[in-house]
């Protein structure tokens, strides 16, 4: 009976714990604290070092929850991830999750070396272990903190942040094989590299079609398909592993391809998912902060905080600057991404691989790893907002977006149904747009339900529903976030190349000789984006209207302000693509062809 007490006490304890940091959240997110330092300290307070008393040293279960942790988060990262938003950022994301982590590690390592009294290969594993971006930790911090990054610089954080764990962990366990065995070779480990790569890409890549196939072709109970999708990312993570591949990059890219096709039930599998990986991150920062010993802290605690300081001032600017030289971002959006590198439960993570394999200096390698994070979280955690807005990377942030009820129809994938609560001041109610490819199917006003005829005039406070594609239904946030007041349009722009958003088309046809459709005359350019694109507009998005081509030139708070033309001559001078904007093209077209998006 005594044992089966120490079970149902172990159970209470760890509801406890996990309890205890989800409501201490709360208290973190009011007074700005990074919220992952919490469950750490939680974990600390209830150790054998705090006042919880609590002896942990499991580090073989610990390895295990953060793996399948991990493992849910990367998987919950590609499955968020919209290809279209991070193809134009493929090149310099892969870079620094690569080559970045590499040289980040190689800068660190001198100084981990003379700081802590390693040899060569002891301070390169302390470099690779702290080398990677949490991606958890980065875009907590980012959402926590409500920013709204440049399209470019989110779309890179988001990409490098999700692909870089693979490569981190693939030069952790290289580096502790090499000091285990103590033989290795430059090849062996290119082989062992491109090896699991490919192997992690393809079990990735089949294992995200054949989860796409099963959802839409097997008649799951409702409310089974999340926890389906869920086990079927572990099991994924699991094959890769067993066939020696990278099980991390396999269920990033399963995501991917999950998140980029059409699935039933893909609102509750993201709901569910978002829970999941939220209690996994709990779970594994508690598990992680049990394993803490203050105590022992205080002997490597200075040159830890050296190589901390090295890790966020030197390395990883040094890391960002070099290998983003190629790619056309400016000093600013390079300064931000390096300041950006936060490091979280990965880098904890990682340490805890040599204790499980009983490297002698185990607990430094975990100790230093784990003061990196804790100053990695204050210093860059708590001036993540300033930085954005100091170097301009940060767009002005609209009212909080509108709360949109997602509702899969049964039988069919073409179709879904939104909700939304309609606001005063929505761009719905104030212009009466809709996109054509959206349908207005019932309202709900004063707990009645009516037809969208029934209710005409809709009404602010009325709920409406449209049926929508999936892949698009998130466009229709901004027909009912509240808009911003729009300044006049300037008389100067009209018949110039560069005319307002606020611009009618009447006044476009009648300037420029362009034919409209009557009905249409009185929308203002911005409308014209609005209703035809599928998604909000960004900078570059190009629209026909009859013989010219409409270029919007500057957002502002997802509305396009100013509208470049493209006239008929314009485009037969339009310069032959390059060869490597030829070389851009076929690899897109490559991977749509493989991910089916």
């Amino acid at each position: 009976m005594a044992s089966l007490d120490s079970v149902s006490l172990a159970i209470l304890l760890g509801a406890i714990l996990v309890m205890a940091g989800i409501l201490s959240s709360l208290l973190a997110l009011r007074f700005g604290a990074p919220l992952l330092l919490v469950f750490l300290f939680i974990g600390m307070l209830a150790g054998d070092s705090g006042p919880g008393g609590l002896s942990f040293s499991d580090v073989q279960n610990t390895y295990l929850v953060g793996s399948a942790a991990l493992a849910l988060i990367l998987f919950d990262g590609g499955l968020k991830t919209r290809f279209q938003s991070i193809r134009t950022v493929l090149a310099p994301s892969m870079v620094l999750a690569t080559l970045g982590v590499l040289l980040t590690a190689l800068v660190t390592a001198p100084v981990a070396r003379y700081a802590l009294d390693l040899n060569w290969t002891e301070a390169l594993l302390i470099g690779a272990v702290v080398a990677s971006t949490d991606a958890a930790a980065v875009f907590l911090l980012v959402h926590a903190q409500g920013l709204r990054l440049r399209p470019r610089v989110g779309a890179t954080l988001e990409a490098e942040s999700g692909t870089n764990d693979p490569f981190a962990v693939f030069l952790t366990l290289m580096l502790v094989e090499l000091i285990s065995v103590g033989d290795s070779s430059v090849w062996h480990v290119v082989i062992e590299f491109l090896r699991e790569s490919m192997l992690g890409g393809i079990v990735g890549v089949i294992g995200g079609r054949l989860v796409v196939v099963a959802l839409n072709r097997v008649a799951l109970p409702q409310g089974l398909h999340a926890p389906f999708v869920t086990t079927a990312a572990l099991v994924i993570f699991g094959v890769a592993q067993i066939f020696h591949a990278s099980g991390f990059l396999a269920v990033y890219l399963a995501g991917i391809i999950i998140g980029n096709r059409p699935t039933r039930a893909h609102s509750s599998v993201v709901t569910f998912l978002d829970a999941a990986t939220w209690l996994a991150q709990i779970v594994m920062f508690v598990l992680l902060g049990l394993l803490v010993s203050p105590y022992r802290l205080m002997d490597s605690a200075l040159p830890a905080v050296l190589v901390a300081f090295v890790l966020m001032l030197v390395a990883r600017p040094l890391a960002v600057f070099l290998c983003l030289a190629p790619f056309p971002f400016n000093w600013r959006e390079k300064l931000f991404i390096a300041w950006t590198g936060l490091r979280g439960a990965v880098a904890i993570f990682l340490a805890s691989i040599p204790m499980l394999v009983g490297l002698s200096k185990a607990y430094l390698y975990f100790d230093v790893a784990f003061v990196v994070v804790i100053i990695s979280l204050l210093l860059q955690g708590w001036t993540l907002a300033p930085a954005a807005r100091r170097l301009h990377v940060a767009l002005p942030r609209a009212d909080r977006g509108p709360r949109r009820v997602e509702l899969d129809l049964p039988g069919q994938l073409e179709q879904q149904l939104v909700g939304y609560a309609v606001r005063p001041t929505s761009l719905f109610l104030r212009r009466g747009l809709i996109p054509s490819w959206s349908k207005p199917t019932l309202v709900i006003r004063n707990e009645k339900i009516l037809t969208p005829a029934e209710a005409e005039p809709i009404e602010a406070g009325d709920y409406l529903y449209l049926l929508a594609p999936p892949e698009k239904a998130e466009a229709l946030d901004r027909f009912f976030v509240d808009m911003q007041p729009m300044a006049s349009p300037d008389p100067h722009l009209l018949g110039d190349f560069l005319v307002s958003g606020e611009t009618s088309l009447g006044d476009i046809a009648q300037i420029y000789g362009v034919s409209v459709d009557p009905a249409a005359a009185e929308l203002t350019l911005a409308d014209y984006f609005d209703v035809h694109l599928d998604r909000a507009p960004k900078e570059g998005a190009t629209l026909p209207l009859d013989a010219i081509v409409l270029v919007a030139r500057n957002i502002s708070q997802g509305r396009v302000n100013a509208v470049g033309l493209r006239l008929p001559q314009d485009e037969e001078k339009r310069p032959a693509p390059s060869r490597m904007g030829t070389l851009k093209q076929k690899a897109a077209k490559a991977w749509s062809a493989v991910a089916g998006t």
